[in-house]
């Protein structure tokens, strides 16, 4: 019978080491999938799937919190039930042992309140860049005073083209002399 934490981070920035820490440690085996959206079916994740492979009856998987298996209401209660049908128990921090009948009704509404927040998430962004876009075309600035959408330009185009044109360089030497990464120079070098 193993003891089994399962980890997973949406964005790349964030870190797995605070839901480690609260879990506390002592397991047989971790998984975790970092940078990795919870909109994505538990089984497509990578580690997810290589903790699906390992886990046996008798086995009970940790999770910091029920949204850390996904944030797809009916893809996270299918997952707690298959699991639960292997003999597999689910231990989530704060709720305790996932089991049968009450256990699947809590999982059910937690579930449902992860994948609200996954859609409100989704339109608070939406909403953003709306509004960006609109203040964009206006001012010729973002609401926030930016001057383009997404990430701002490491260098311009055109002039990263000309003067690799211009100097017959490598990417390489286009790199080093302006400060870029060999896929911006790239990428910008594919656009002309």
């Amino acid at each position: 019978m193993s003891r089994i934490a399962y980890y997973r981070t949406s964005g790349d920035s964030q870190s797995i080491e605070a839901q480690r820490q609260a879990l506390g440690g002592g397991f047989d085996r971790e998984f975790a999938d970092e940078g990795v959206s919870g909109a994505i079916k538990a089984e497509e994740r990578p580690a997810f799937a290589q903790l699906l492979q390992y886990v046996r009856e008798g086995d009970t998987i940790y999770v910091y919190a029920l949204d850390r298996l996904g944030r797809d209401a009916l893809d996270v209660q299918a997952m707690v039930r298959h699991l639960l049908d292997k003999g597999v128990m689910i231990d989530v921090r704060g709720l305790g042992v996932i089991g049968r009948g009450v256990g699947e009704i809590i999982v059910a509404v937690l579930a449902q309140i992860a994948d609200m927040e996954r859609l409100r998430i989704k339109e608070r962004c939406d909403s953003g860049r709306a509004a960006a876009r609109v203040s964009l075309e206006a001012t010729g600035k973002t609401h926030r005073g930016k001057e383009s959408l997404g990430r701002p330009k490491a260098a311009e185009p055109r002039e990263v083209i000309a003067w690799r044109r211009a100097n017959n360089a490598s990417i390489k030497a286009t790199c080093d002399h302006f400060g870029l990464s060999k896929a911006t120079v790239a990428r910008y070098w594919a656009s002309k």
